[in-house]
């Protein structure tokens, strides 16, 4: 069965064929680790897993390599501002490069929690400043760079099709022109080594043959990407916001210093939406992981939740929400270790057995149809024509994509302990009179004594935390 992926450059849903035969290459943009990801960041690397597992799915052999910005990404896209490790630093009061250590491996964390798997390598910034200065200088010996006062930048209105992923109306660009770009020849213009202020000596910068500095955010991604799968790869992804300025400056200076395509498909995932904007920490309005766990969420709540609609659609959030999703979670987890315990027969030949792995695949190979593929589970778990033992096998298959780990399920039977069922029916009445601060005291008094509240429309439940 054929995979269709949904192609940002074309704006169309394409078949999925290879440059190299079998071998998928995979790249996906990183975090800039100077603070937690929060959980609309979090949302793009659960789509990124899911189409990993997908290709795996599919049987492609895939190399996938992820970045880690750790100097170079400035405050601002348009090439000014504060380096945003060197701004985490002065708040933490710690070097640069602790700072990025740090967030690293928190990073990595979120990333096991959430079941994502690790991508085969990965590359730091800091790491690979030679290939970068590479890239810099192949560029210039094409003719593609000029200088300022404060870098090496590249001049796009060299390039033909400069824009071309984001559909910039360059030349409306051009015409409405009204804020000052400084020295820089065209207002898309953008840097590729900074240099370091003359007045103040960075945490952060190398020696060059174009002085003293750091590179600019967009060159690592090409220098790094090229080195490990090639001048032209497979699949590039990232969030939606990495389109109009930092992907489509990756493929510029790419393409112009190798003369080929870079990229064949391009892949982003839509916006996480708390009160109607986009979750940024810019805006101070993010969520992290670690806050959904101090509430009391399993962070594969938050998986399931991802799945409850397609990667390029936006995704409100809310508690209620999340709510909702850990508590059908909780119920397909019942299932599943219900099912495991049942001993029947199996009939490999079952026809609805077949027919469901059909439209699983169908669902999956239908550009990542995630929410289509949870209701296809939700259908084989409440089949009354399928067998537990082939309802299980069926949700083992399927988990080879959601990502649960369903196998690894043990079943618990604590028994809680009266004071936290005290508090829980105090928590109760509380909400009853609608005394919400005292309820969510209750709640959090229930948190620290390792137990958690599920409201579902059945009422609540006491569960253990994890």
């Amino acid at each position: 069965m054929a995979l269709y992926l949904h192609n940002t450059l074309t704006r169309k849903k394409e078949e999925f064929s290879l440059i190299k035969k079998n071998n998928v290459g995979f790249y996906g943009c990183g975090p800039t680790v100077y603070a937690y990801a929060h959980i609309g960041n979090l949302r793009t690397y659960v789509f990124e897993d899911v189409l990993k597992r997908v290709l795996n799915w599919n049987k492609y052999k895939v190399k996938h390599v992820m970045n880690i910005t750790d100097v170079g990404h400035l405050t601002s896209d348009a090439d000014t501002g504060e380096d945003k490790m060197e701004l985490g630093a002065r708040r933490e009061h710690k070097s640069a490069w602790d700072v990025a250590k740090f967030y690293t491996k928190a990073f990595k964390n979120d990333l096991n929690q959430l079941h994502i798997l690790e991508p085969d390598i990965w590359c730091k910034a800091t790491d690979h400043i030679k290939e970068q200065i590479a890239l810099i200088s192949k560029l210039d010996r094409k003719g593609y760079t000029y200088r300022t006062d404060d870098g090496i930048y590249f001049d796009t209105s060299k390039l033909k099709d400069y824009g071309k992923l984001a559909r910039l109306d360059i030349e409306g660009l051009r015409a409405g022109a009204r804020v000052d770009f400084g020295e820089k020849l065209n207002q898309t213009d953008f840097a590729l080594w900074k240099f370091s202020p003359k007045d103040s000596k960075r945490q952060m910068e190398w020696k060059s043959k174009y002085g003293t500095g750091f590179p600019g955010w967009h060159v690592e991604c090409s220098a790094m990407s090229m080195k490990y799968l090639g001048e032209s790869f497979d699949i590039h992804c990232g969030g939606i916001d990495h389109v109009p300025v930092h992907h489509t400056n990756e493929i510029a200076q790419s393409e112009a210093a190798t003369g080929k395509s870079f990229v064949k498909y391009w892949a982003h995932g839509a916006f996480l939406l708390l009160e109607k904007e986009k979750m940024a920490k810019s805006g101070g309005n993010f969520i992290t992981l670690q806050t959904l766990i101090e509430r009391g969420y399993d962070p594969l709540d938050y998986r399931y939740f991802c799945f409850t609609a397609h990667y390029r659609s936006e995704l409100k959030f809310s508690w209620e929400s999340l709510t909702s999703c850990r508590a059908a979670f909780n119920i397909l987890k019942e299932k599943y270790l219900d099912f495991r315990k049942k001993k029947s027969t199996v009939n490999k030949k079952n026809h609805l057995a077949v027919i469901y792995m059909k439209k699983f695949e169908a669902a999956i190979n239908d550009d990542l149809d995630m929410p289509k593929a949870l209701a296809l589970l939700w259908e084989v778990v409440k089949h009354k024509d399928l067998k537990d033992n082939e309802k299980r096998l069926l949700l083992e298959e399927f988990d080879r994509v959601f990502g649960f780990d369903l196998k690894k399920l043990r079943s618990k039977k604590a028994v809680v302990p009266s004071d936290v069922v005290k508090l829980a029916k105090e928590r109760e009445r509380a909400r009853a009179k609608k005394e919400w601060n005292m309820a969510d005291q209750l709640r959090d008094e229930i948190l620290k004594r390792g137990y958690a509240i599920e409201d579902t429309a059945d009422g609540y439940k006491v569960v253990k935390r994890k």
